[in-house]
């Protein structure tokens, strides 16, 4: 039923889709005011962006937070040579999904697999990464499975590395994949305009 709710949420969106640069972008527009935009693969259909904005109470459009694909830099631009040089020696955290499972990636991390720790804390609903060496921690959510109020299972929890990215997988569910079909079914059915310029709405 929860699979349903999210997907009736969906197709009440008021949605536009715009197909640039061998993407498909489309904006979805909530009755509560949420925003929500993703980019797909013209001839995949694989998502490659999907990022979220919200109203502040007093009904300024904040910033948009990223879900899937790469973050954004953050002031790149005023930074020196060596401070740039400094920060991309960081772990990177990005979500970058596949057809059958969401996938995140973690750059920057030299230590070898034996170190590292991925399970599932029920509990808390998210996703733990640790190393032994106490190096590195952090935990994360799954939203999607947040929105179809799906139950986290460790079984379908993976994890490898190599060239210093630690690359975490969880199996889509079956309901997951189910519904991503039916929403492709859906955004078919939205007109789509087509740009060669730089203009998009969810720009």
């Amino acid at each position: 039923m929860a699979v349903t709710g999210w997907l009736e949420c969906l197709r009440a969106a008021e949605k536009t889709a715009l197909l640039q640069d061998g993407r498909r972008k489309v904006h979805y527009l909530f009755p509560d005011g949420k925003e929500m935009a993703e980019e797909y693969d013209e001839k995949t259909s694989e998502l490659l962006v999907r990022k979220w904005r919200v109203k502040s109470a007093l009904g300024a459009l904040g910033q948009w937070q990223i879900e899937v694909g790469e973050p954004a830099p953050h002031g790149a631009g005023n930074l020196g040579p060596e401070l740039i040089k400094e920060s991309n020696a960081n772990p990177i955290f990005m979500r970058k999904d596949t057809k059958m499972s969401f996938q995140w990636r973690i750059r920057n991390l030299p230590y070898p697999k034996d170190v590292y720790t991925v399970c599932v804390d029920q509990k808390e609903r998210c996703v733990v990464v640790r190393t032994s060496n106490k190096k590195y921690y952090k935990k994360f959510s799954i939203p999607d499975l947040d929105r179809y109020q799906l139950s986290l299972d460790g079984s379908l929890l993976s994890f490898a590395h190599a060239n210093c990215t630690l690359i975490i997988s969880y199996q889509k569910p079956k309901e997951v994949l189910v519904a991503e079909s039916e929403l492709q079914k859906e955004l078919k059915k939205v007109k789509t305009a087509h740009s060669s310029d730089g203009d998009c709405k969810t720009q």
